[in-house]
């Protein structure tokens, strides 16, 4: 693409126009972030601008090496990215123009305006297996949480999960249903309900239609990924993805969302399990303040303390260390469900769970959170268990 951007060393005859084509073309771009679900639709928008550009100064340009050199890289680009010749061109004054279905257009309008320009900061939540709960905050949390459970409730989203006991005679839990809730918004989208359960992962809202909103613009859709295994869903308008996924008996699922709407809700919705964690009445691992041997070293009682689960420490974290390379808090979270439950599908659940994480995490340095060796207490963003000693005690404690 550099080959084609010649924005002012070019020697370009007066009368063609190719700089201010090119000029446009990343003005139109230059806000796009390749990580969003939209990014495919507003650059090939960009680049079928571009190329109506060059056609206006096909004859004034005909001479010039950078138009000819332009109109091979769009080309190019087209092929690259699957976009089509004919379709939606990006406006020809892209600062004063937004689309108010499109999140990313929203704010940049609302900062040019204010003659400021910020990327939006989004924000991740997850939840998995046993289940560990990953917040807003980048706080790790193993709850029990039995029953159902708002893990967003704001202005924009709705999204409530249940858990149900996994193992006789114990607390652990996992969830089995997933309800979602897109709230009307502006003319973008009528109010739209998506229920998942355990063995019927549907690609469709609870009213049979797979978007929100006219069907052109697609500003809430979802794709289905993996039939009955693996759903996203993308709603542009509020810069919101979610994934939802089943594996074994169980469901987990990852959202990205804008900061500023995470925080849209009234105090009525305090109990929001990704925004504020879970009560501490529901926590297992009781806020990390369990003593914490040394990173490692094992207690003598480990091997016989979950017979029942079919797993010891040894075999558990070979079973773990085959699917998580990285000894990190999902390494120790699979650890800890194979020792509590058995079910070797918990393993694949903390892979996806990390999965989700590098592709909507917005900051690559959070993705993984990692125990800190010796007494005392956890890593910086973790608020877990993770060290191998305090894993064993608080099966102890758990069960």
């Amino acid at each position: 693409l550099l080959s084609v951007l010649c924005l002012g060393d070019c020697q370009l005859h007066t009368s063609c126009g190719i700089q201010k084509c090119t000029t446009d073309f990343v003005s139109f771009t230059s806000h796009l972030n390749v990580a969003l679900e939209d990014f495919d639709l507003e650059f090939c928008k960009a680049l079928r601008a571009y190329s109506v550009c060059t056609y206006h100064n096909a004859k004034l340009c005909r001479g010039n090496l950078v138009y000819h050199s332009a109109v091979l890289g769009i080309s190019d680009l087209m092929t690259q990215r699957n976009c089509t010749k004919d379709g939606p061109t990006s406006s020809t004054n892209p600062e004063m123009t937004h689309d108010p279905c499109n999140y990313s257009g929203h704010t940049e309008a609302r900062e040019h305006q204010g003659g400021r320009k910020t990327s939006p900061t989004y924000l991740f939540c997850g939840l998995f297996g046993d289940p560990h709960l990953r917040t807003f905050k980048d706080h790790f949390q193993t709850c029990k949480v039995e029953g159902a459970w708002p893990l967003i409730d704001n202005n924009y989203l709705s999204v409530q999960v249940t858990n149900v006991p996994v193992v006789p005679g114990s607390s652990a839990t996992a969830t089995n249903k997933i309800t979602i809730i897109f709230k009307s918004y502006q003319d973008c989208t009528h109010q739209k309900v998506y229920q998942a359960m355990t063995d019927d992962l549907p690609a469709a809202f609870v009213d049979g239609t797979t978007s929100g909103g006219d069907g052109n613009i697609r500003s809430l859709h979802i794709v289905e990924k993996v039939s009955g295994k693996y759903i996203e869903m993308h709603a542009r308008y509020i810069g919101t993805t979610v994934y939802i996924r089943q594996l074994g008996h169980y469901l987990t699922v990852a959202i990205r969302m804008p900061q500023e709407l995470v925080m849209a809700h009234e105090e009525s919705q305090d109990l929001q399990l990704c925004v504020n964690g879970c009560p501490s009445s529901e926590r297992i691992d009781q806020s990390g303040h369990l003593p914490v041997p040394v990173l490692g070293k094992l207690l003598p009682w480990v091997a016989v303390s979950h017979p029942r689960s079919g797993y010891t420490l040894e075999t558990a974290t070979t079973k773990c260390h085959e699917k998580i390379l990285v000894k990190d808090i999902y390494f120790y979270s699979c650890v800890f469900d194979l020792l509590t439950t058995g079910d070797a599908n918990f393993t694949a659940a903390a892979h996806s769970a990390l999965q989700d994480v590098e592709a909507l995490h917005p900051s690559k340095e959070h993705w993984h959170i990692f125990p800190r060796s010796g007494g005392g207490g956890v890593g910086r963003d973790s608020k877990l268990f993770v060290s191998f000693g305090l894993l064993c005690l608080i099966l102890v404690v758990y069960l």
